[in-house]
C-alpha cells in the first residue's frame, strides 16, 4: 500500500486536525509499504473452514454485530465476517436483509410481518431478515432475537458502491450504522467504490484488509472509553483498495448520483408481469378506492425500481381505456471538478480511504470532528 502526505489545501479543517492526519500519512511511508503489502497477502488468505468457536469462550468476547444493505449473501459481508471470525477476537453476530436493500435509506417496516430465518455462516450467529437494514439493527437490539440487547460495535457493510455526499440519504448501509448510533451504540459503515467493468468480488476481500486495523482499533478504544462519542464513521474505500494513498479525514460533500428513468416495453418487464395474480388483487383494491374518473394512481410493487401508472375509472364502473406504463430507474455517476480536496467524494476519487464522522445533528460540531481526527491518528499509529 502506498501513501502520500495530506494535500496542502486544507482551509476547511482546523490546523491541529490537519497536523494529525499528516503525521499518520507520513508514518505509513517507506519500508512499511512493502511490509503492509506482504501482510495484506497473508491476512487475505483466510481459511474457508474456520471452526465454530467454543460457546463458553465466545461469551467472554466483545460482541460485534454485522449488517449491510446488499443482502446477506453479498461478498462484502461474507469477506468481512470471515475475517472477523478468523481473528478469534470477537463474538460475531449477523443480522442482515435476505435480499438487496441497498437504496432503501432509513426506511422501517411497520404493520407488516417480518420473516426471520437462521443463516449458515461459519463461526458466527447469523439471521436473514425480510426487512431493511434498519429493521435488522432495531430487531437485533430488541432482545427478541439475540440473548443480548446491545453489542459493543455495529459494522454496516461492506457495500457495493459509494455512499458519499448526498448519496448517504439513499444509502441503507449508512442508515444501518445511523440506527445503531440512535441507540447509543458506536458504529462504522463501510462501502467500496465499485466501478462497472473494472471491479471484481475479490476487491471486497482487499477492502476488508484495508479496514480491519481501523475496526480492531475501534473495538479496543470503545472498551477503553476513548472512542469518539456521538458520531458514526463512514468509511469509503477506493476502487483499488490495496493501492490506496492512506486514510483521510473528510467532510460530507454535496455530491450525488443522477437518477435516470427509462420507459421500458411490456415484453421487457417479465419479472413484473409474472406476478399477475398479486397485481390483479392490488388493482382491484385501487378500483374500489378510486373516487373520481380518470384519477391517476401509482402502485408501487416490491420489485426494485419498477413503477406502474394506472388510469382508474370511477368507483363501481369499468374503464376499458386503462393504460399501463413501465419505467425503470438507475443512478448515473456525475463527476465534479470544482470540489474541495477535503470532501469525501474528492478524497475517494483521488485514491484515499475517506473517513467521514457523521452525527445525528444536522451539522457536526468542530470539537466532534477534531476528536475523530485525533482518534484516527492515534488508532492507525498504534496498529502499524
Amino acid at each position: 500500500m502506498t501513501t502520500t502526505s495530506a494535500v496542502k489545501n486544507n482551509n476547511m479543517l482546523p490546523p491541529g486536525l490537519v497536523s494529525n492526519l499528516q503525521q499518520v500519512l507520513l508514518s505509513r511511508k517507506g519500508g512499511e509499504d512493502e511490509q503492509q503489502s506482504k501482510d495484506a497477502d497473508e491476512s487475505t488468505s483466510l481459511p474457508s473452514d474456520s471452526p465454530e468457536p467454543n460457546s463458553d469462550e465466545n461469551d467472554l468476547k466483545p460482541i460485534v454485530l454485522v449488517t449491510n444493505g446488499d443482502g446477506i449473501e453479498s461478498p462484502g459481508l461474507a469477506y468481512l465476517v470471515e475475517a472477523l471470525v478468523h481473528q478469534g477476537l470477537y463474538n460475531v453476530h449477523v443480522c442482515a436483509p435476505q435480499s438487496d436493500k441497498s437504496v432503501s435509506g432509513h426506511s422501517v417496516t411497520l404493520k407488516e410481518t417480518i420473516a426471520v430465518s437462521s443463516a449458515d455462516i461459519n463461526g458466527a450467529t447469523a439471521y436473514e431478515v425480510s426487512g431493511t437494514p434498519v429493521d435488522c439493527v432495531s430487531l437485533a437490539f430488541s432482545g427478541a432475537l439475540f440473548s443480548w440487547s446491545k453489542p459493543l460495535l455495529v459494522i454496516s457493510g461492506i457495500n457495493r458502491g459509494s455512499s458519499c455526499g448526498r448519496q448517504m440519504i439513499y444509502s441503507s448501509v449508512v442508515a444501518g450504522a445511523r440506527e445503531a448510533l440512535m441507540s447509543g451504540v458506536p458504529s462504522l459503515s463501510i462501502a467500496l467504490n465499485w466501478k462497472k467493468d473494472e471491479s471484481q468480488d475479490s476487491d471486497f476481500k482487499d477492502a476488508v484488509t484495508v479496514c480491519l486495523p481501523l475496526i480492531n482499533a475501534a473495538v479496543r478504544d470503545i472498551e477503553k472509553g476513548i472512542f469518539p462519542k456521538s458520531c458514526s464513521l463512514n468509511i469509503e474505500v477506493p476502487t483499488s483498495p490495496l493501492t490506496n494513498k492512506g486514510f483521510k479525514l473528510t467532510k460530507q460533500s454535496l455530491w450525488r448520483s443522477i437518477p435516470s428513468w427509462q420507459a421500458i416495453s411490456s415484453n421487457k418487464s417479465g419479472r413484473f408481469m409474472s406476478n399477475q395474480q398479486s397485481l390483479g388483487m392490488q388493482l382491484a383494491q385501487l378500483s374500489r378506492d378510486a373516487s373520481a374518473a380518470g384519477a391517476a394512481r401509482r402502485l408501487t410493487t416490491q420489485r426494485k425500481n419498477l413503477e406502474v401508472v394506472e388510469s382508474v375509472g370511477a368507483a363501481g364502473k369499468s374503464d376499458f381505456n386503462r393504460s399501463v406504463k413501465y419505467f425503470q430507474q438507475e443512478f448515473l455517476d456525475k463527476e465534479l471538478d470544482d470540489m474541495d480536496e477535503d470532501l469525501d467524494y474528492r478524497a475517494l476519487q483521488n485514491g484515499f480511504v475517506s473517513v467521514t464522522p457523521l452525527s445525528l445533528s444536522p451539522h457536526i460540531e468542530l470539537e466532534t470532528q477534531t476528536a475523530a481526527s485525533e482518534w484516527i491518528s492515534a488508532a492507525l499509529h498504534l496498529e502499524q
